[in-house]
Formats: C-alpha cells, structure tokens, sequence
C-alpha cells in the first residue's frame, strides 16, 4: 500500500509559480508511474502530468497535458519518496482540485484514470485573473 499526500496548493494570481508535492509513505514509490490529475466540480478527473522511469524504453519519461506543456514539470526525488509539480505562467483555467497518483505499473496508459491504483486526498489551486 502507498498513502500519497499533496501540499503546496493555495490562492494565487495569474503570471505566478506554484509548486505541489506529493509525499508518499508505506513504500518506496521506485516501481511506481506517478501521476498528477486536476478536477473542477462537475468535470471528470483530468490528466495533467506523468512521470514513468521504468518498464520500456519507449515508455519511459514524463508525459504532458496539451494545455500546460512549456509550463508545468513533473519531477521526483527519489531520496525524499517525493513527486513534485512545478506549475509556472499559472491561468485562472489552471484553478482546480490537484491529485496526485501512484501506479503499481509501468505501460503507455500513464493518461487513464484507470491507470492507477492509489490516490491522495487533492490540494486546491485557485489562480485569480
């Protein structure tokens, strides 16, 4: 079992930086694909970010949403069982529930909800225009 806790979230405004963490404790995340998702009420649970540095060659690495390539990155120290999103250039469409999340896999589905086994509680990110 992996417990996954979020930090960093808070009320910012538009132009500014944020960084989430994701804390993991039970075991070592090393074999895991990890995961951020976002959610605002009444949308499904959407893919932000990925980071996957096992399995296949060709799976290998961080994965992007569309709408923030260029300004978010996904990053992980091992040494702290830490996953981090750095989000810079925030917009108020940023806003929203961020979760982090861990696969006890590795594979090409790393956008799939489905794809993961365990999930934190969520941080809120609001950004003010």
């Amino acid at each position: 079992q992996v417990q996954l806790v979020e930090s960093g979230g808070g009320l910012v405004q538009a132009g500014v930086s944020l960084r989430l963490s994701c804390a993991a404790s039970g075991r070592t995340i090393s074999s895991c694909t990890m995961g951020w998702f976002r959610q605002t009420p009444g949308k499904e649970r959407e893919f932000v970010a990925a980071i996957n540095w096992g399995g296949r060659w060709s799976d290998r690495g961080a994965y992007y949403l569309d709408a923030v390539k260029g300004r978010f990155s996904i990053a992980r120290d091992a040494a702290k069982n830490t996953v981090y999103l750095q989000m810079n250039s925030l917009k108020p469409e940023d806003t929203a529930v961020y979760y982090c999340a861990a696969a006890d896999r590795w594979g090409s589905s790393s956008r799939r909800v489905d794809f993961y086994d365990y999930w934190g509680q969520g941080t809120q990110v609001t950004v003010s225009s």
